[in-house]
């Protein structure tokens, strides 16, 4: 791959996995319905066009260090905090402290310990585990009812940045990093992502980047399964609320945030945007579930695959070289350093 097409297509999969994020953020959590009464409470089209405008509680505190007004389209002057963007910065930061992308288990461990701060779920168990000595390689394992949640996968984007066009090595690298907090479909849905970003990379297709991270998932895992669904009804998805309903009642009863469903979502979205990064993230936010993880996730699939050409500079013109953090270490690094980073470790000197 020529290094100009990777460094656009690094570009273009931060910044709009970073757009799919902040666009999310506020309204993770909520129902389809909730989001489409707050749009026409306050004027907004919807699926959003932009950024929200605003919140129903601006001072809330969101990941220690921001409040909610931060992720709206008036406030934004950075990527704003948050856990998906945590990871992908943490997934630099292993690589580099494991000595390259052959990072261990116990790599990811010293990380962990080293830098996170506040987390969720399967990502909190395992870090108490940790904590209280358990072995990197039980962490996940011990009082941990979370090991299928979508955490491992929304840690996974960076592996496939490291490994442009090495589906197999991006898979390995996510494989190391989620076994910390996860297994079964948890561990499928990281090793997943991770080989479709990185063959997106490649190919310059969305579809066949998503049928290439099948092979590197057990074929009749249930993530796999729901994945082949997804890409079986691709071009008859209809629009975000069909979408979401056809989730539903596939996996009714099934966690809002487990990794199968969400994945779906994932693909569906992509499916709703076809080339254009702003809609892909904003009928993943419309879909509800897990939000904010689905559309961060598919914006780096669409960028890897079509470059800075499949983003409106409105979804990235507020950042700047600004992202956020709440870890331990600086409260903000340049995006530009981030991604020449990322890019030496891809073989690359950016």
């Amino acid at each position: 791959m020529q290094k100009e097409l990777y460094l656009n297509k690094l570009r273009a999969a931060f910044l709009a996995r970073s757009a799919g994020c902040t666009l999310g953020a506020p309204v993770e959590g909520w129902t389809t319905a909730r989001m489409e009464e707050y749009a026409r409470s306050i004027g907004q089209k919807f699926p959003c066009e932009n950024y929200w405008e605003d919140t129903p509680h601006p001072d809330a505190v969101r990941y220690i260090r921001q409040r909610f007004r931060d992720y709206t389209r008036p406030h934004i002057n950075g990527v704003p905090c948050d856990d998906d963007i945590g990871y992908t910065l943490l997934s630099l930061f292993i690589a580099e402290e494991g000595g390259g992308r052959d990072f261990t288990l116990e790599d990811v461990k010293n990380a962990w310990l080293k830098y996170i701060t506040e987390a969720y779920t399967a990502e909190r168990v395992a870090l108490d585990n940790l904590l209280a000595g358990v072995p990197a390689e039980k962490a996940a394992e011990l009082n941990n009812p979370y090991t299928e949640l979508i955490g491992a996968d929304i840690r996974c984007d960076g592996y496939g940045y490291m490994a442009p066009g090495d589906p197999e090595k991006a898979a390995a690298m996510a494989q190391t990093d989620a076994l910390i907090s996860h297994r079964g479909n948890g561990v499928y849905g990281s090793r997943f992502f991770a080989a479709a970003i990185s063959w997106a990379f490649a190919c310059s297709d969305v579809r066949a980047s998503l049928e290439k991270g099948l092979e590197f998932i057990p074929p009749q895992s249930e993530l796999a399964l729901g994945i082949k669904w997804a890409l079986d009804i691709w071009s008859d998805v209809g629009d975000y609320k069909n979408a979401s309903r056809l989730v539903d009642e596939r996996y009714p009863g099934m966690h809002s945030v487990h990794t199968v469903n969400n994945a779906c979502l994932t693909v569906f979205g992509l499916a709703l945007g076809g080339k254009d990064a702003g809609k892909v993230i904003s009928n993943c936010v419309a879909m509800a579930h897990d939000c904010d993880c689905t559309a961060a996730t598919a914006g780096s699939v669409i960028g890897a695959a079509y470059g800075m050409d499949a983003l409106a500079e409105k979804w990235y013109a507020p950042f700047g070289d600004t992202v956020y953090s709440f870890y331990n270490g600086p409260e903000s690094y340049s995006i530009n350093d981030i991604l020449a980073r990322f890019a030496r470790l891809a073989g690359f000197d950016a």
